[in-house]
């Protein structure tokens, strides 16, 4: 189960850090994924992190801005946000693929899916 939060109202400009708690004692073992949705539009990969926290990949569209990151011990998975825009508005989705499957950027890929949180930025 994946419960994820951390969204909210926010300024241009301004920083936010989402987090996505999992239950389950093979967190270790999974490679997660953040997504999101705006209005009106697809689904889109946005990052993914390895089992250790040792590899990332970004979307063209976040690099530089956007870095997840993970904490094992705590069962979490981040996403910092900084430098937001007002097309950053979505709801953020965290996924995690099955134990042991390597790094995917397609939503199909991933098996288990949290919430979502809502983040809105404005202008």
């Amino acid at each position: 189960q994946l419960q994820a939060s951390g969204g909210g109202l926010v300024q241009a400009g301004g920083s936010l850090r989402l987090s996505c708690a999992a239950s389950g004692r093979t967190f270790d073992s999974l490679y997660m994924g953040w997504f999101r949705q705006a209005p009106g539009k697809e689904r889109e990969f946005v990052a993914a992190i390895s089992w250790s926290g040792g590899s990332t990949y970004y979307a063209n569209s976040v690099k530089g801005r956007f870095t997840v990151s993970r904490d094992n011990a705590k069962n979490t998975v981040y996403l910092q946000i900084d430098t937001l825009k007002p097309e950053d508005t979505a709801v953020y989705y965290c996924a995690s693929r099955r134990p042991d499957e390597p790094l995917a950027i397609r939503e199909y890929e991933y098996s288990y899916w949290g919430q979502g949180t809502l983040v809105t930025v404005s202008s």
